[in-house]
């Protein structure tokens, strides 16, 4: 194999390793909204599964009510690698979102909105 042959390939190499790398971000891959109900005038809690570890400490998690008014909402890590706890106010029966900027312990930033309904 020629020198040039071998810059490409090593070239070819560290380039799909550098784009792996970049789309390392923590994405929901489940969340108690999808499978549970939040009840009216009740505080909850309401549990996040990213692919990938988080630093909740750089992490921010704000509640989204009527007119875009967002309220950031307190937020911890869980008991297994990647879960993120979020304790909910008491809501009135309406919509409502999440919108979350979370970093994954890579350094990577995710900013995402998971919508849902407050039922009576």
């Amino acid at each position: 194999m020629n020198s040039c042959n071998r810059f490409l390939c090593s070239l070819l190499f560290l380039l799909s390793f550098h784009s792996t790398q970049l789309n390392a971000h923590a994405v929901v891959t489940e969340h108690s909204l999808s499978v549970g109900v939040i009840n009216a005038h009740q505080t909850s809690q309401v549990k996040l599964n990213f692919n990938s570890s988080v630093e909740v400490g750089l992490s921010q998690i704000f509640l989204v009510r009527t007119g875009d008014i967002e309220e950031a909402l307190p937020l911890k890590v869980g008991n297994t690698h990647g879960v993120v706890l979020v304790d909910m106010p008491a809501l009135d029966v309406g919509k409502y979102a999440l919108h979350y900027r979370i970093f994954a312990a890579d350094g990577h930033l995710t900013d995402d909105i998971i919508h849902f309904t407050v039922q009576p």
